[in-house]
């Protein structure tokens, strides 16, 4: 037994004074859809509704002790990672500086405090990840506090890879293949380190969002590279950097085997495993699921297990997953109709409409337009092939349009 599976292991049972082993449940909905045996490991049903606060119940045991009179903690965290801190921070009776995104979901901010109670403070600087990591970090030094990384982190990496203790315990046999989202790479570097010593011919692929693809980048380039841009929606996801230990857990990762999920579809995803299985799942937590469709092929006929790692969703950001969903899935769409301004031109445009076609939003542009004016238009329908025929039939009435459902520029400006 190696000392990294050997750490797990105690890092495992060291927790168990914080919270039961997570389920390792078998959904028939996803097995019967795909022809597998899948499993998901219930992160989302944590005390924090996330993995992060093993990472942190790890590290914070290690450091106290070696250093018992260590009372204060830091952290940079978009919101999971923060929640476990602070939960573990009054478990033990220390103090915690949480430094989180100004854009993180209130929540988070919420449950953080809720979790922490009079043992955390919380301190919202810079709109992106890396921005408030650099902030805690120098915060750290300068009041010679001790900084518990959110992935990036020997200890935090350890406590991870208790995930993996866990459902091996309970299985009859290991798992064919393992689905797992990444962000900075903890629960990844610290799953597959442990499954290459207990069960090396277990199959990994890693998910991380389409707006953030740190860990694709870094396998391409051979070391860690900072994105220019990422898109924050995938909030616990939305890293551009990945960690430099946990990247050298993967550098050996086949690049094949790095999906990007568009956030679009993860949004189909989290309303479908809300809507038929009654699970909520946060953008991230959903990451390991929503790729199955595209692994149909390599599942078939095998026993898996997707990690279903977060499940703190602000129900305030359901209307933008609905209207995200609708557009990915076909049956919302927008354009602009240059509408004649005569009397009847309206009705004439109604009258095109099917039965299972509604309109979700109605706007003219060009108020003051003499003969036509542009109208902006939203429609709901049932399926997607209904547009073929309502485009058909605007074309035949010889109406003007354009659809700029995927114009992102102008659906910044009007949707």
């Amino acid at each position: 037994m190696t000392d990294f599976v050997h750490s797990a292991r105690v890092a495992e049972q060291a927790m168990r004074v914080l919270f039961p082993p997570t389920p390792l449940l078998r959904n028939d909905f996803l097995s019967q859809r795909f022809g597998a045996d899948i499993w998901l490991k219930r992160e989302d049903l944590s005390p924090v509704r996330s993995y992060k606060i093993r990472g942190a119940f790890n590290a914070m045991r290690k450091v106290l002790a070696d250093k018992p009179d260590q009372k204060v903690f830091v952290c940079a965290s978009a919101g999971n990672h923060a929640q476990g801190v602070a939960f573990v921070c009054r478990h033990f009776g220390v103090n915690g500086v949480i430094f989180m995104p100004v854009t993180t979901p209130q929540q988070k901010i919420d449950k953080t405090r809720a979790f922490g109670g009079d043992n955390v403070e919380i301190r919202l600087i810079g709109d992106y990840f890396d921005d408030t990591l650099a902030n805690a970090q120098s915060f750290c030094a300068r009041v010679g506090a001790h900084f518990l990384s959110p992935f990036d982190d020997d200890d935090v990496i350890e406590g991870q890879a208790s995930v993996a203790v866990e459902l091996l315990n309970v299985m009859e046999h290991a798992p064919d293949i393992v689905i797992l989202p990444v962000g900075g790479g903890g629960l990844s570097a610290g799953m597959r380190s442990y499954f290459a010593e207990v069960s090396p011919q277990t199959e990994f692929w890693f998910v991380e969002p389409s707006g953030g693809r740190s860990l694709y980048a870094a396998v391409q380039a051979g070391e860690p590279v900072t994105l220019d841009h990422i898109d924050t929606f995938v909030d616990g996801a939305a890293v551009a950097r990945i960690g430099t230990k946990t990247f050298a857990a993967l550098r050996d990762v086949p690049a094949d085997h790095v999906l990007g999920a568009p956030e679009d579809r993860i949004c189909a995803t989290i309303l479908e495993m809300l809507n038929v299985e009654g699970i909520v799942l946060e953008p991230a937590g959903a990451l390991s699921v929503d790729v199955l469709p595209e692994l149909s092929a390599q599942i078939a006929g095998k026993t898996v297990v997707c990690v279903t790692s977060g499940g703190n969703f602000d129900f305030e950001r359901l209307p933008e997953v609905k209207e995200r969903a609708q557009r990915y899935t076909g049956v919302k769409k927008y354009f602009i109709l240059r509408l004649p301004q005569r009397p009847g031109a309206l009705r004439d445009f109604l009258e095109i409409l099917g039965p299972d076609d509604d309109i979700a939003r109605f706007e003219y542009l060009k108020k003051s337009a003499r003969n036509f004016g542009s109208v902006l238009i939203g429609i709901e329908t049932k399926a997607p092939k209904n547009f073929d025929r309502l485009f058909a039939q605007l074309d035949r009435a010889g109406f003007t349009y354009q659809d700029i459902t995927e114009d992102e520029m102008l659906a910044q400006f009007l949707l």
